[in-house]
């Protein structure tokens, strides 16, 4: 009883021994004949597109150093006429000097509603100008944010976006901040739309030109809150990267 018991287990080893050898020869062959779903480097490559941060950033090192530059110029040049205009003019004042600077941006963002087929936001925008220019008294008053037509925000960068443009290599624009190459080409076409329309003669009144020029550029950065380096993170500029660009996919989306 006993040998034939040793015998069984015996052809029993003897069995798994061989089964084990077979499918170790088997296993390479198989392994050649299905290919694996996924490969490496897609999971790679899905990482690497699913990350927020990475943004095509090819003049990263010359971008970092116009955003330094840019945080000298706000601290020592922007910040103290903004914060000098801020303590001598009234709050009342300076509403009704934003008022009129995003009456006059209406004719910029009529523009590129009509460019992008948007009826709806035309309209809007339309009625914006004839009511603040009027009723509104040149635009200082916003009567039409009251009667809820809300205010549209479009530029020749979101246009171009609409008709399929990318938005090219992120770049730091001196004075002006985040942008990328498709929107500091609509922000040329713009700022040189709105001077070939010339809506206050500046061609004929340079001093009124100059005097609407220093006016805007303080108001524009008396309304942007954003101050350079307050956050406290040594990633700052992969931060503001980021949410710029997310913020213009948004934009051009809606």
């Amino acid at each position: 009883m006993t040998g034939r018991a040793l015998a069984t287990i015996g052809r029993i080893l003897l069995a798994i021994v061989l089964m084990a050898v077979v499918c170790g020869c088997a296993a390479p062959r198989l392994e050649a004949e299905i290919p694996a779903r996924h490969t490496l480097d897609e999971f790679i490559e899905t990482e690497r597109q699913d990350d927020p941060l990475d943004i095509y950033d090819p003049v990263e090192r010359f971008n970092r150093g116009v955003y330094r530059f840019n945080y000298y110029a706000d601290n020592y040049v922007f910040l103290p006429v903004v914060n000098f205009y801020e303590f001598v003019t009234p709050v009342f004042l300076q509403d009704r000097v934003s008022n009129f600077f995003n009456n006059v941006s209406e004719l910029s963002t009529l523009a590129n509603c009509i460019l992008q087929l948007k009826p709806k936001c035309t309209a809007k925008t339309v009625g914006r100008i004839v009511i603040n220019t009027t009723l509104g008294i040149g635009g200082m008053f916003d009567p039409a944010t009251q009667w809820q037509i809300d205010r549209q925000r479009e530029d020749f960068g979101q246009t171009l976006g609409y008709y399929g443009a990318g938005p090219g290599p992120f770049v730091v624009l001196p004075f002006m901040g985040p942008s990328n190459l498709r929107d500091t080409i609509g922000l040329s076409a713009d700022i040189g739309g709105f001077f070939f329309i010339d809506p206050f003669d500046f061609e004929h009144n340079k001093a009124l030109g100059l005097a609407f020029d220093t006016m805007y550029l303080v108001d524009m950065r008396h309304k942007i809150k954003f101050r350079y380096f307050e956050s406290g993170s040594p990633f700052e500029y992969e931060l503001i990267r980021m949410l710029y660009t997310k913020a213009r996919e948004s934009e051009i989306r809606n």
